[in-house]
């Protein structure tokens, strides 16, 4: 896919910033990489930290549909390349039925009546009963897309050797209806939550991306760009306490998506301060489980005193 008018990371990065999504240098390297080397890019992290937004946010830089494929145990080449129409092509068969008759009025033998057949063109396996699914619907896209394969890593093994085949030429064999290629590059992204390894066959086809917890700084950007109506003050509080929350041993640590859930939660209550009732009383939106909320209670008292200092400080800085 060309994008011509990004000509460097930085310019990329700055598209990206208009979309709502605010890269680091080191995604909007890689992305850009990725963009001009028509290569796919294997994004992992925990999740929340914006894999899946980052293909969004592309989709919509570039004007291109987002044609997603949510990997899943179980899911086989038919669900992701195509399926034939069987209940259309049912239809069919009970017009050519009744059609049939008609069709072999004058033939005499049953040569004669194989040579009319044939002189019709055989429709049962074409265009007209092809349903694509994702894969072949990104391969199809007339202007190119983004391909999101989202959690490749819930996928079997054995799927992922086929979705390296295509990835490799970009085209896919039907059997009845030949080889069909790529009208034009998809961008893909391959995410991974990291529920089980992938292959090196894998790692080495794509470039790799890790997206992880943002620095404090990167996550005041995102909460601005995000939630533009928090406080400046509170978001600085905000951002120092949750990033205080990931030092704590936590089932599941607050991730970007929590963070600007919690925003969005306070605004929702008119807060222009953290109080620690408040923050009792709202950290469902931040935690997801209950040892989690009791471990983070225990501590909030601490939390709260070091982060009101360094919200403090990074409100002046």
């Amino acid at each position: 896919m060309h994008a011509p008018h990004y000509t460097a990371p930085e310019t990329l990065a700055s598209g990206l910033a208009e979309c709502q999504y605010v890269a680091s240098s080191r995604i909007a390297t890689a992305t850009y990489l990725g963009l001009h080397l028509e290569k796919p890019l294997l994004v992992e992290g925990p999740a929340g930290v914006g894999k899946t937004e980052l293909a969004k946010a592309l989709a919509q830089l570039l004007d291109v549909p987002l044609v997603r494929l949510q990997c899943y145990e179980g899911l086989d080449e038919a669900k992701a390349l195509y399926e034939w129409k069987y209940s259309k092509q049912l239809l069919y068969t009970q017009i050519l039925r009744d059609k049939l008759g008609e069709l072999m009025q004058g033939a005499a033998t049953l040569v004669q009546a194989m040579d009319r057949l044939h002189a019709h063109d055989d429709l049962f396996y074409s265009e007209a009963f092809l349903e694509p699914r994702p894969l072949l619907r990104a391969l199809r896209e007339p202007r190119g897309c983004v391909l999101l394969v989202d959690e490749i890593d819930k996928a079997d093994p054995e799927f992922e050797a086929f979705l390296l085949e295509v990835l490799s030429d970009y085209q896919i064999s039907v059997p009845e209806l030949g080889t069909l290629a790529a009208t034009v590059r998809p961008l893909v992204l391959l995410t991974s939550n990291g529920a089980r390894e992938l292959s090196d066959a894998l790692r080495r086809r794509c470039l790799h991306l890790y997206i992880g917890y943002p620095e404090p700084a990167l996550e005041r950007r995102i909460l601005r760009s995000r939630v533009p109506e928090l406080p400046e003050r509170l978001g600085h509080r905000l951002v120092a306490f949750v990033q205080a929350l990931r030092e704590l041993d936590l089932k599941k640590l607050p991730a970007v998506s929590e963070t600007l859930d919690w925003a969005r939660t306070l605004v929702l209550l008119n807060a222009d301060e953290l109080g620690e009732d408040l923050v009792r009383d709202t950290l469902a939106a931040l935690l997801k489980h209950e040892e989690d909320v009791v471990s983070a209670g225990a501590a909030l008292p601490r939390i709260l005193a070091a982060t009101r200092e360094a919200g403090g400080r990074a409100a002046h800085a």
